[in-house]
């Protein structure tokens, strides 16, 4: 278990770090994860968040900042959200059904207005494709509530675009159910699912292209990936070639330690075995 990113801070020029339950919980910010990465970057190195969040760039920094997130703990950030933001609008010729909360709807204002007004959102009847970015009742319903509406995609044979392919995420101790966990039940039916965030290659890519733009290219050997989901975060590393600092007080603190305070080790076994990469190293959170 690291002490903290101090002792590796040297081995790495860039970090790709994750947010929700490594920076936030979705009601305040983690001082001691933001001062880690502050002096990571006094050092020279260049911190990209990188989130499942299915909100645009813009939209999930308003969120940060308003949590009281240090502006100058990160260069730079890449969301879910974003990309497929930039896959709606190179569908700009298909009409569009949103799967989520109200609360989601500034991707598809965003998208709209980067179309010039052309967005069409309609009905499952009428949909091209759907984006899916949650459960719209998530206090209260499970992804088992979505069945017939995902029977409905499934017999019309559309897309459905994943906006976060987090299954469960916590906030302020509790987990709420995910846009993934809708996603994967509709591939359970047949249905296509195609995934932006981690642990798949794409957000990866646009999170490397950021670093290159802000330092220039950097030796994936030099980048260390963030973060405390195994299906997530350190799958998705383990994908894209990098070394992770998995974090065990995150997603998975409740089956990672036994009632008196231990680590499961069987448990964290059974973790790293399932997302088919080991862990450059440990950690109960980030500090420096």
């Amino acid at each position: 278990m690291a002490a903290g990113l101090s002792e590796m801070a040297s081995r790495y020029d860039a970090i790709l770090c994750d947010v929700w339950g490594v920076l936030i919980d979705g009601i305040s910010h983690f001082a001691s994860a933001a001062h880690a990465l502050k002096r990571f970057r006094a050092g020279g190195g260049t911190v990209v968040l990188v989130t499942n969040a299915s909100r645009p760039n813009d939209e999930v920094r308003r969120q940060l900042f308003g949590l009281g997130l240090p502006q100058d703990c990160f260069d730079d950030l890449v969301s879910a959200g974003e990309l497929t933001l930039q896959e709606i609008v190179a569908r700009k010729n298909q009409a569009c059904c949103h799967l989520g909360p109200p609360r989601d709807d500034g991707l598809f204002k965003e998208a709209n207005r980067r179309l010039r007004g052309a967005l069409r959102l309609v009905g499952p009847e009428e949909a091209d494709y759907v984006v899916c970015t949650g459960l719209v009742d998530e206090d209260h319903e499970t992804p088992q509530d979505y069945d017939d509406r995902l029977a409905t995609f499934r017999r019309r044979g559309i897309p459905m675009l994943c906006a976060n392919p987090d299954i469960v995420v916590g906030v302020g101790g509790r987990l709420y159910w995910c846009a993934g966990a809708l996603a994967r039940r509709y591939e359970e039916m047949g249905g296509e699912a195609v995934m932006f965030g981690k642990p798949h290659a794409p957000i990866y890519r646009a999170a490397l292209d950021r670093i290159a733009a802000l330092k220039g290219k950097i030796d994936k050997s030099r980048v260390l990936a963030i973060g405390d989901g195994a299906e997530t975060d350190l799958a998705g590393a383990g994908g894209a070639g990098l070394d992770c600092l998995f974090i065990t007080q995150g997603v998975h603190r409740e089956e990672l330690y036994r009632t008196d305070g231990a680590l499961d080790c069987a448990a964290l076994e059974r973790l790293i075995a399932a997302a088919k990469t080991k862990p450059a190293a440990l950690a109960r959170r980030v500090v420096w």
